[in-house]
């Protein structure tokens, strides 16, 4: 696949080098960020060239940015929403400037993504990220204490100490907001970004909910085709687009993943794929990450890349949340090695449909 990347937090925060990902075989892009940037502040022109610099000096490109994180007071609605907005729009201009086409994102109220076990010991012996419904029916900062001891001393997306320290505050704060008002002041963001988007050729693509269901009584809105369609009329433009995670959605059995994939891909839709198996246990929709063969998990990994094959897809695609393995012991779910292999199963597979098309 012409646009398969690889995320990377930055040769100040990340054990894997620009020069590993370089040698992995089929790999042309780097989904890359500026991590130390506070969320709602403008990122820099000087910091974006020289992030860009840097991993185009290693002969990679980086035309995708996850995240660009958004303020909670945009959220919840808060008058100072306006402000925040026009910095996230001088943001799209800046990245525009030194060739970034597409923003991953999301408008998940307070935590990024959710999982209960970091460390979640599979048969053979490696490690992967498990949910588990039991540990999140207490209090959230259960959870936040064993994300914080155990990411192996690793600033995880969505869990940033500073983000995390206000956590009660930010409790009360949404507590009068619930899905439709999240979904107006969604509304609110995508008519305000969007007009920029179509002036400067950024495409935004928001990540689904992860888990794909209310936690801790707070609202998610992008977990299933009628989310989407939901989101689609928010603002009729291809400028305002999703990610689709296949793990993440397929975190809900009754998501149908190549079917949205299909339904999407073919309106102009998706611009961005993330591309991972998981695997069910229990009840509740307890799973586990797995490795991205389809014989691993839960997920036909095959009929996803068949459906994006057949649909025309030519956006930008990565691995996700790959276990570790062979000693490793570097960021939870981002390791080197793992990650690396799911980009060959991909691409073996992206030949393989291209090949008896």
């Amino acid at each position: 696949m012409k646009n398969m990347g690889f995320r990377w937090y930055g040769s100040n925060s990340d054990s894997i080098s620009l020069q590993d990902i370089r040698q992995i075989p089929g790999t042309t892009q780097v989904v890359g960020a500026l991590f130390d940037i506070p969320v709602g502040e403008v990122w820099p022109e000087d910091r974006i060239a020289a992030l860009k610099k840097e991993v185009e000096d290693a002969g990679l490109k980086l035309e995708v940015i996850e995240s660009v994180n958004i303020h909670d007071d945009i959220k919840i609605g808060l008058p100072t929403r306006d402000k925040y907005i026009e910095n996230y729009k001088q943001t799209i201009r800046n990245l525009a400037k030194y060739g970034i086409k597409v923003i991953c994102y999301n408008f998940m109220p307070i935590f990024d993504w959710v999982r209960t076990n970091l460390h979640f010991k599979l048969e053979d012996g490696s490690t992967d990220l498990a949910f588990e419904h039991r540990f999140v029916e207490g209090d959230p900062e259960d959870i936040i204490r064993s994300v914080q001891e155990n990411s192996n001393g690793y600033v995880l997306p969505g869990w940033e100490p500073e983000r995390l320290a206000e956590v009660r505050r930010l409790f009360d704060a949404y507590k009068d907001v619930d899905a439709k008002k999240l979904t107006e002041n969604f509304k609110y963001f995508l008519d305000a970004i969007i007009p920029v988007c179509e002036e400067c050729d950024v495409r935004m693509a928001i990540h689904p909910d992860d888990p794909p269901r209310p936690l801790f009584g707070l609202p998610r809105i992008y977990k299933n085709r009628e989310d989407m369609l939901t989101i689609e009329k928010l603002h009729e433009s291809r400028y305002n687009g999703f990610t689709i995670c296949t793990g993440s959605l397929g975190e809900n059995p009754n998501n149908d993943v190549p079917a949205l994939i299909r339904e999407f891909v073919k309106k102009d839709r998706v611009p961005f794929v993330h591309a991972r198996n998981i695997k069910f246990m229990g009840n509740e929709g307890d799973f586990h990450e797995a490795a991205h063969l389809s014989s691993e998990g839960s997920l036909d990994m095959y009929e996803i890349m068949k459906a994006l094959h057949d649909s025309g897809f030519d956006g930008y695609i990565r691995p996700d949340h790959g276990r570790d393995i062979w000693g490793e012991n570097g960021r939870p779910g981002y390791g080197l090695y793992d990650r690396a292999l799911g980009i060959a199963y991909l691409n073996g597979l992206w030949e393989a449909l291209e090949k008896n098309d």
